[in-house]
């Protein structure tokens, strides 16, 4: 359940990044979580994502990570805003666990912290998101 999770925020953080005329870089990103449910906090996962001009400048549905398309419970994001350092979108995923929720990163430089609510059948869910630029992708 929790790579589950990981794998659809990666694809939503991507998504956002590339819709949105945001702040953030074009660069290799490390990125952390931690989701938490009432009565449970799991540790803190890191990542990294390369985000390339390319992703930056296209569609969102070319910026997503190959295979994440087509992964049962897909999210969709919508309602995507920027308001100076600030990127807000809601999202909806579809599948065996579907989900509704929204999201909010605030960018200061090549860093961000950010949350991510979510509402499903089984209760709510929250994730702690903060990510840093590291350099150029060494992808």
């Amino acid at each position: 359940m929790k790579s589950f999770f990981v794998s659809t925020l990666l694809v939503i953080l991507t998504a956002v990044a590339v819709y949105a005329q945001n702040p953030m870089r074009a660069g290799q990103w490390e990125v952390s979580v931690q989701m938490q449910m009432p009565g449970m906090q799991m540790p803190t996962t890191k990542s990294l994502q390369c985000v390339t001009a390319a992703q930056l400048a296209r569609d969102p549905a070319t910026g997503l990570p190959s295979g994440m398309q087509n992964m049962p419970g897909a999210c969709k994001a919508s309602d995507y805003k920027v308001v100076g350092s600030t990127v807000s979108w809601k999202m909806a995923c579809a599948g065996a666990q579907p989900m509704t929720g929204d999201g909010e990163l605030v960018f200061d430089g090549d860093a961000y912290n950010g949350t991510i609510k979510m509402a499903m059948q089984q209760g709510a869910m929250s994730l702690k998101l903060s990510g840093k630029r590291l350099g150029d992708c060494t992808q």
